[in-house]
């Protein structure tokens, strides 16, 4: 049987924490920032969990 191969795609979008978790950037820090408030994005700013719908789907693409 082959070995599976993780979705490298995921893999750069998605960090599993040291428990297993799921972490992952926000969206909407890229690029128009000059219209959003300064409150907005630093709203935006660190990692959010996972939502836990999204989990199992995950994982799975990233070999786990």
């Amino acid at each position: 049987m082959p070995k599976n191969k993780t979705h490298k795609g995921t893999a750069k979008r998605f960090k599993v924490t040291g428990t297993g978790k799921l972490r992952r950037e926000q969206a909407g820090r890229r690029h128009i920032l000059e219209k959003k408030s300064s409150r907005v994005t630093r709203r935006l700013e660190g990692t959010e969990a996972v939502a836990k719908a999204d989990v199992k789907r995950i994982k799975r693409l990233l070999g786990r």
